[in-house]
């Protein structure tokens, strides 16, 4: 994976615009966070192979070397990532984006792709 490249992930983002397409969300604080910090309330959440068809895909941010990406649903919902740091086109032609932590493990994650990911 790279660092995210805002323009290039922009236009990855548009090529899946208006198609049918599955996304994998995923954002975590850390698996058993509390147990290794009491100071730290674990939170997270997971979707994978849900179909979308996303009418407007937007990057926003990385001031802080972390973007955001939000995703407008053709029903008029939104999908909506934040602390992305990460891209790259797997072999599968999946759509990667992932956000690392300052210690380098996964916070957050969306994937797009145009079959569904492996189960």
């Amino acid at each position: 994976m790279e660092k995210i490249n805002r323009e290039e992930v922009q236009e990855l983002l548009n090529s899946y615009q208006d198609k049918k397409v599955y996304i994998h969300v995923e954002v975590t604080s850390g698996m058993y966070a509390s147990h290794l910090d009491d100071q730290v309330f674990n939170a997270g959440m997971f979707l994978r192979n849900v179909p979308v068809n996303y009418t407007q895909g937007a990057i926003r941010g990385g001031d802080e070397g972390q973007y955001r990406v939000g995703l407008k649903l053709d029903n008029g919902g939104w999908v909506y990532v934040l602390g992305l740091t990460h891209f790259e086109v797997n072999g599968n032609n999946e759509f990667i984006m992932h956000g690392f932590n300052y210690e380098g493990k996964l916070a957050s994650a969306l994937e797009i792709s145009t079959k569904e990911f492996f189960k």
